[in-house]
């Protein structure tokens, strides 16, 4: 137990917004976390009901020794800062904004007649920086357009004002075709240059609309001053614009500056997408990972990682657009919930990037270990069910009977969502006379807990029935028999519609038709249909030819049995030789029998 006196630490954190951090006994930081209210934030990690916590948070609460805390005058404030420290100190119980990558920039180079390239590093030299760029592809298009629009300098050469006055530089390859204007020799003015590097400026912050406005106007004034050799050179350059900008444009121009934040999550990870949107084209877009930690809900994820991304991107947007109301309030931000319209379209936009990159990353993490996606599926069966424990075992039974003759029940088993072959059953019924399928299904499931309870094997965490209420209800019926009603859950499904019942709901639980949990359990009821069928067209076959045996003069009730016995399958009775038939038959009855197989 923690010797930790919470209530005393308690007395001394006030009402107010801040960041808390938790210390252990050799004063090591552990984690940081933030609150719009500190001491019921801090006071809810040691509230009695210690069941409402995951198995790290317990860890973490029965470890503090010290709390520290820092009062901010906003909501907002305490993120950012919680934020800026987890960076800083990255304490063991904080989640990991997971960002493997170093990200590309295009910068323009802080020097006269400024180069403008992309580069992995950001120094702080006065140069300015765009992105980060989480596509390559994005930032190596934008780079074309800048290189085939605007003919810029790449040599390192130091142009300052005294070198080009003294001659010190001659023009190269790139001037003599036509990349360059030559500002080495003073070829092309320092203002001209610095006028096509604001208009590249615009362009990387989104604003290309405000460039095509520009060189339209300028064609305009040279083609009323009869200048069409300058006209026929912006009116290329129009073009090229336009075609990126149709390429690039994927919203309504209406929506201005905005960005946009969705979220995918399941019980480990999570996933957030960020799209920035300037002027009606997305400009910037990244997806990031997080690993949870200690039971992070999504809306203080989507938090933390829509901050982290404005933070990274430079964001000065108002509005945000986001899946669902956030806890966080700043009355300097808008959060937009979209039902419908462009900003529905952009939401989707980004949801569907999130969900791929989700699913790709899972798959690449499932390859690699394939208990995870043991783990994931039986999680999301557990939720999708609301079972009180992982359904590492699951039974499921199936009748079979052909107009109430030859009924058979069947059970096949499943362990950790994949079949056990070797655990499946069939099972005669002994009890039933008749087609009373609820009957067979009573017996059926009786005789195969009692055995288990017998022999004290464990008991399967989840029973699926295959029928409706009243197979489900026989089979409860056999559970309170036995004792074990509420040691295990039993479900029935219905084929018509693949509805769940549950003992005693009225109602049937309908499950996604493309969730895994219900994919499973068609498995399950496949299968134990297939097995049960199997075993109920043996028996069948064998019945029809005992009957065809008893038939022969000479072969009775017994003699049928014998042979049925020896040679398991009428095929191999007819194929039997005389000296085969000789060891179960006399000498006229094998004379009758290879007789008989002869005129049939």
């Amino acid at each position: 137990m923690s010797s930790f006196d919470h209530k005393t630490a308690l007395t001394a954190i006030p009402h107010k917004p801040g960041v808390y951090q938790y210390w252990d006994v050799d004063g090591k930081l552990m984690y940081i976390g933030k609150a719009k209210d500190l001491r019921n934030r801090v006071g809810s990690y040691f509230n009695s009901d210690k069941q409402q916590f995951n198995g790290k948070t317990r860890v973490l609460v029965s470890k503090i020794r010290k709390i520290t805390f820092t009062i901010v005058d906003t909501e907002i404030d305490a993120w950012l800062l919680e934020n800026s420290l987890i960076k800083k100190h990255q304490p063991k119980f904080n989640i990991n904004l997971k960002d493997d990558k170093t990200y590309p920039w295009i910068i323009v180079k802080n020097e006269p007649y400024p180069r403008i390239y992309w580069t992995r590093k950001v120094i702080k030299d006065g140069s300015t920086y765009f992105g980060p760029y989480g596509s390559i592809g994005m930032m190596h298009t934008i780079l074309d357009l800048i290189k085939e629009t605007y003919p810029l300098r790449t040599c390192t050469l130091p142009l300052n004002d005294k070198n080009i006055a003294e001659g010190k530089f001659k023009v190269c390859l790139e001037y003599q075709i036509g990349n360059c204007k030559g500002p080495c020799q003073a070829y092309q003015t320092e203002s001209d240059y610095d006028k096509n590097i604001g208009e590249i400026k615009e362009i990387l912050n989104g604003k290309i609309g405000n460039v095509i406005r520009d060189v339209k106007g300028i064609i305009k004034s040279a083609s009323e001053d009869l200048n069409f050799e300058l006209a026929h050179q912006y009116s290329r350059r129009l073009q090229v614009l336009e075609k990126y900008q149709s390429k690039s444009t994927v919203v309504n121009s209406a929506i201005t500056n905005v960005d946009v934040v969705s979220i995918a999550s399941d019980e480990r990870y999570a996933f957030v997408n960020y799209l920035k949107v300037m002027n009606g084209t997305i400009i910037q877009t990244q997806t990031i990972e997080i690993k949870k930690l200690l039971d992070e809900s999504d809306d203080e994820l989507l938090i933390t990682a829509m901050l982290e991304f404005r933070t990274k991107f430079n964001s000065t947007s108002k509005e945000i657009i986001v899946p669902f109301e956030l806890s966080l309030e700043d009355e300097n931000l808008k959060f937009t919930v979209p039902k419908l319209g462009e900003k529905k379209k952009l939401l989707e936009l980004s949801q569907k990037n999130v969900l791929f990159f989700k699913k790709e990353k899972l798959n690449q993490y499932e390859k690699l270990n394939p208990d995870l996606r043991t783990d994931r599926i039986l999680t999301t069966m557990q939720n999708d069910l609301r079972l009180t424990q992982l359904p590492k075992h699951i039974e499921c039974f199936d009748n079979s009977n052909f107009q109430g003759k030859y009924p058979v029940s069947a059970i096949v088993v499943f362990k950790d969502a994949k079949p056990s072959k070797k655990d499946y059953r069939h099972f005669n019924v002994k009890t039933v006379e008749g087609p009373n399928d609820f009957a067979t299904m009573e017996e059926a499931v009786f005789r195969r807990y009692r055995r288990m309870l017998e022999e004290d094997q464990s008991l399967p965490q989840l029973i699926i029935i295959d029928g409706g209420k009243g197979q489900l209800s026989s089979a409860v019926k056999s559970l309170k028999l036995l004792g074990i009603e509420n040691k295990v859950t039993v479900i029935g499904i219905a084929k018509r519609l693949e509805e769940l019942f549950y003992p005693g709901d009225s109602y049937p639980l309908y499950l996604d038709k493309k969730s895994e949990t219900l994919k499973i359990i068609q498995q399950l009821r496949d299968e134990a249909h297939r097995f049960g069928i199997t075993f109920h067209r043996k028996k069948r076959d064998q019945g029809t030819l005992k009957t065809e045996l008893e038939q022969i003069e000479g072969i009775g009730k017994t003699t049928a049995d014998r042979l049925l016995t020896h040679f398991k399958s009428v095929k191999k009775i007819k194929e039997a030789t005389e000296k085969e038939l000789a060891e179960i038959l006399n000498k006229k009855q094998v004379v009758t029998l290879l007789n008989h197989f002869k005129e049939a």
